[in-house]
């Protein structure tokens, strides 16, 4: 999918939602336990419900890989499931890759290759050599690591160097070096509020992938204030808030109208900030 694709699906959906499939076995109905995959029927059921109001799905492999083998096997399937029935929508792989060179090969033939996801979450922290085997897939994005919303982040991120530039302003500046706005995104926490215009600054045409918005406490209001640009350039990420808005048998059903509240909302914004 390219960028002006997946600007018109936005303008088609007037959203800018991303759902995250953080999906915890631990936290998903109990009815559904008896399945024979309840993972993959869980993350169905919320894609039916939802897709109508979303433009992007975002699995985090990390509660996928918990589950070992029949985990792994769950997170293709739901993004089989995905591409089969909603071709539209646009598939990010929420692995946080990032290693030498070859290692970085496998991890790229991985998603792009065999799953076939559009997009994969890459740590830029080892540099260059260890993000280019991903950029090779020329129809496929890779999304930076770059300000993200946890506490931690300030830890090293908003760390300057002698001439004042912080970590996170040389990520976004150095690695334009690597691919253009039609190739490369990056990851912008919604906690971060105001900071969303020094990273426009610097990356003023890019689409950036927000999570924060909900549990954690982002701001979407701030977000879009801060962050929107002429193409939108955002793909605002809920998880928990949406997934795991019922723990009954009706789970799904409110789950899309979570989903379809923050499409009105963004729907605002877009009249707004556009």
């Amino acid at each position: 999918m390219t960028k002006q694709q997946l600007f018109e699906q936005i303008q088609k959906k007037q959203s800018f939602l991303c759902v995250g499939l953080d999906t915890d076995i631990k936290k998903i109905p109990d009815h559904l336990l008896e399945a024979e995959d309840p993972i993959y029927e869980f993350n169905k059921a919320i894609i039916d419900a939802t897709a109508p109001y979303c433009v992007a799905y975002k699995p985090n492999l990390a509660f996928y890989e918990s589950e070992g083998v029949k985990g792994w096997m769950a997170f293709e399937k739901t993004v089989a499931y995905i591409r089969q029935r909603y071709p539209d929508q646009f598939v990010i792989a929420d692995a946080k890759r990032g290693d030498i060179g070859n290692t970085s090969e496998m991890y790229a033939r991985t998603f792009f290759d065999e799953v076939k996801v559009n997009a994969v979450t890459v740590a830029p922290y080892m540099g260059e050599d260890s993000v280019k085997p991903f950029l090779i897939y020329s129809e496929r994005w890779v999304i930076l690591l770059a300000l993200t919303s946890n506490k931690g982040s300030h830890d090293f991120q908003l760390m300057e160097d002698r001439n004042g530039e912080r970590l996170f302003e040389k990520v976004l500046r150095v690695s334009q070096q690597w691919a253009t706005d039609e190739q490369m995104m990056y990851v912008i926490g919604a906690t971060q509020g105001k900071l969303f215009e020094d990273v426009r600054k610097i990356v003023p045409d890019h689409f950036l992938l927000v999570p924060g918005v909900g549990a954690q406490g982002g701001s979407l209001q701030e977000v879009c204030r801060y962050g929107m640009n002429k193409s939108c350039g955002l793909l605002v990420n809920s998880s928990r808030g949406i997934i795991y808005a019922d723990s009954s048998e009706d789970f799904a059903y409110t789950a899309g109208q979570e989903a379809r509240k923050l499409q009105q909302e963004m729907r605002e914004m877009l009249k707004k900030y556009l």
